[in-house]
């Protein structure tokens, strides 16, 4: 079933138009997207396969275009589709950051989670700030394995003196789901912070990106959680 092919007010086009976007399940958005089912499963119900298979959104954003296309139904122009869908977000949330102080760990995490949470292996990124605790740019200092990254101080200093920001936040992502940090994870932090005292430049904060789970949080702040002495 297409989605063209029902009068019902029940259909997601049809629940856009009349109460907004934010009235669709997560299903029903992904329908949009697909526009058509296959024979046996409407549309609908073969979004919701994708993200009962897959788990979740979040896991759904991390596949590349060839795995969309491993699931029946779905050929190149909806795998397109579906990765756009997903881009578009990464890029509203890029977006948002501009005008919005980053002065929690909570926010932090809101804004960079959908950019983190969908890499396949260990990245740091630093992002660096204005005396308003702004956003003023993102730069990537190191991609690792799927368990592990090293974020040198030199690195990261450098993006930072270079754009001569107020302060810096250093991120990395646990391609786990599990934000713990590791005893790697904390000497990074203790040499960072070492080095950044030295040249006189604010470490925010140091925040891993996991994903949520029952029970913990879906990130790790150093600053949060009394690692950061300066």
């Amino acid at each position: 079933m297409k989605l063209n092919e029902d009068d019902s007010s029940d259909l997601p086009r049809e629940k856009i138009v009349k109460y907004g976007a934010s009235s669709l399940s997560n299903a029903e958005l992904i329908a949009i997207f697909l526009s058509s089912g296959v024979i046996g499963r409407n549309v609908i119900q073969v979004a919701g396969d994708l993200l009962e298979k897959y788990g979740n959104l979040q896991e759904l954003g991390r596949l590349p275009v060839s795995e969309y296309m491993n699931n029946k139904g779905i050929g190149p122009a909806k795998a397109c589709k579906l990765a756009a869908a997903f881009e578009l977000g990464t890029r509203l949330a890029k977006e948002e950051l501009r005008t919005i102080p980053l002065d929690t760990p909570e926010l932090i995490y809101k804004h960079f989670s959908h950019q983190m949470g969908n890499l396949p292996n260990e990245t740091a990124l630093v992002v660096t700030v204005n005396s308003r605790l702004e956003h003023t740019s993102t730069t990537t200092v190191s991609v690792g394995t799927v368990n592990e990254t090293t974020a040198h101080p030199r690195e990261v200093l450098r993006s930072v003196i270079t754009r001569n920001a107020y302060g810096f936040i250093l991120l990395h992502n646990h391609p786990s789901g599990d934000p713990s940090p590791s005893p790697a994870d904390h000497r990074v932090t203790e040499n960072l912070e070492q080095a950044a005292n030295l040249m006189q430049i604010r470490l925010l904060d140091h925040i891993i990106i996991g994903r949520p789970s029952p029970g913990r949080l879906p990130y790790f702040s150093f600053r949060a959680g009394g690692k950061l002495n300066s």
